[in-house]
């Protein structure tokens, strides 16, 4: 039987449809890329504000759990936030200065809300208001006092604010609601310029 052989001739692709594939991945790639960093960064910033919110729930049950006030403590550390948590030792609730002298003693590991969370922080964007509407002065978006600690106590019952937490350019709340202790996490949409529950 006679075979057949067919050749098939290869000249390769002209300088133009090589520009023309590369002008079309290199636009797609520059479309795609900004997407992709809002999407990650708004997936962080939501990540960080549920983090903080069973920090709280789990600080609320130890709290309940040991029949005591437990404490969670917010303190700036250079461009990231420390987060430890502390039991009433003396009966007087806590304080920083029975933090600082021993008597309040942490009851578990602290940790760095921006090394879990790169890029994340405390604050509000610039023309976000408070979750009631006001223009607040204050710049680090928390609202528990002028200490920075929040206090559960063995009831449940907590102190009543609002944790700020914004990405590069998302924007979330955590409430805490005082007479129940409960949390409810919020999301800013630029868009409409409110607030809503996420």
């Amino acid at each position: 039987m006679p075979r057949c052989r067919f050749s098939v001739r290869s000249s390769g692709f002209s300088v133009l449809e090589v520009l023309l594939v590369t002008s079309i991945v290199a636009t797609l790639a520059a479309v795609s890329i900004p997407v992709t960093a809002g999407a990650l960064d708004e997936l962080r910033t939501s990540m960080a504000a549920r983090y903080l919110e069973g920090r709280i729930m789990n600080a609320r049950a130890t709290a309940v759990r040991r029949s005591t006030r437990i404490g969670l403590r917010f303190e700036p550390a250079g461009t990231d936030w420390r987060i430890g948590e502390y039991a009433d030792g003396n009966g007087n609730g806590i304080r920083a200065t029975d933090i600082a002298s021993g008597v309040d003693s942490e009851v578990a590991h602290a940790e760095f809300l921006a090394s879990l969370f790169p890029g994340v922080g405390f604050g509000l964007h610039s023309g976000v208001p408070d979750v009631d509407g006001s223009r607040s002065s204050g710049a680090d978006g928390l609202r528990i006092g002028p200490s920075g600690i929040l206090t559960i106590g063995p009831d449940g019952t907590a102190t009543s604010g609002t944790l700020y937490v914004r990405g590069r350019r998302g924007q979330y709340a955590v409430r805490i609601l005082g007479v129940t202790g409960r949390t409810r996490v919020l999301r800013f949409h630029a868009g409409t310029a409110q607030w809503t529950t996420n």
